[in-house]
């Protein structure tokens, strides 16, 4: 542990090694930050490259590190790994810092902060994406905490992602990726449908995703088109007026919502 070290020297801790945390841990391997890792399955960080041996549990995981990232599936994990005579908070020390990585409802995040606030400790709401590619530096991640205590942990969040967004104050990355995959699942589902929809009608569906794909690349067939509609690339060539522009595109998509429905209903 090395907390009064500038950011390149911070010792860096990981609970939890599956697909995103193994993904962190080998990052911040390869980046030769001093690292501690733990899982509940001990062989776990056997096959992650640069890897070192697990720790006897998470307190020794805290106190051999001035930043840790908690990667478990869900609260309840969370907790599990904060508490008891082996937790992290039985190893945490001032100037530790938490990262959580686990997505959780606000609420079960207000809870865990007080817990965690109790030792004096901060904790850093973090939501990543880009899971299958963490291993490789590819997380994508939207932290919320205060700007000081971010700023200090950003050379160790920057040793295993892509990308870095700081989206405000306590909880707002949580809720950032909550609402995030909202979107991203609720896409999916159309996805799903649309699909059924043209291959009941006869369409190839092979054909269908080469040509969905194609046509998403044209930001005006972004989903965050209608979040802003002023920001969007090409919105002016329609109309100068970004309300005439919804009024007419509701229009359009009020129609041809309607004609998915006839064609459902046929087959």
């Amino acid at each position: 542990m090395n907390t009064s070290a500038n950011g390149n020297t911070l010792h860096a801790g990981v609970i939890g090694l599956g697909q995103i945390g193994g993904g962190v841990a080998i990052c911040l391997a390869r980046k030769q930050r001093p690292l501690a890792v733990y899982d509940v399955r001990p062989e776990a960080a056997g096959k992650l490259d640069g890897v070192p041996a697990p720790q006897s549990s998470p307190a020794e995981v805290a106190r051999a590190s001035d930043v840790v990232m908690i990667a478990v599936l869900n609260a309840e994990q969370a907790r599990a790994v904060l508490e008891g005579p082996d937790g992290i908070l039985a190893g945490a020390h001032p100037g530790l810092t938490l990262v959580l990585l686990s997505t959780i409802s606000l609420d079960e995040l207000r809870d865990i902060e007080a817990l965690v606030r109790k030792k004096g400790i901060a904790l850093l709401d973090c939501g990543v994406t880009g899971g299958p590619l963490a291993d490789q530096g590819g997380l994508v991640c939207m932290i919320g905490g205060e700007n000081g205590e971010v700023a200090r942990v950003m050379p160790v969040l920057e040793d295993f992602s892509a990308e870095v967004h700081h989206m405000g104050q306590s909880g707002a990355g949580m809720a950032t990726k909550i609402a995030r995959n909202m979107i991203h699942f609720t896409v999916w589902r159309a996805g799903f449908e649309g699909a059924k929809l043209a291959t009941r009608a006869g369409v190839d569906l092979g054909k269908f995703i080469d040509l969905v794909e194609r046509a998403s690349q044209n930001p005006g067939a972004s989903v965050t088109t209608w979040m802003d509609a002023d920001r969007v690339a090409g919105a002016e060539r329609m109309t100068s007026d970004p309300r005439e522009l919804r009024k007419m595109t509701l229009g359009l998509q009020q129609k041809d919502l309607d004609a998915a429905r006839e064609l459902a209903d046929q087959r």
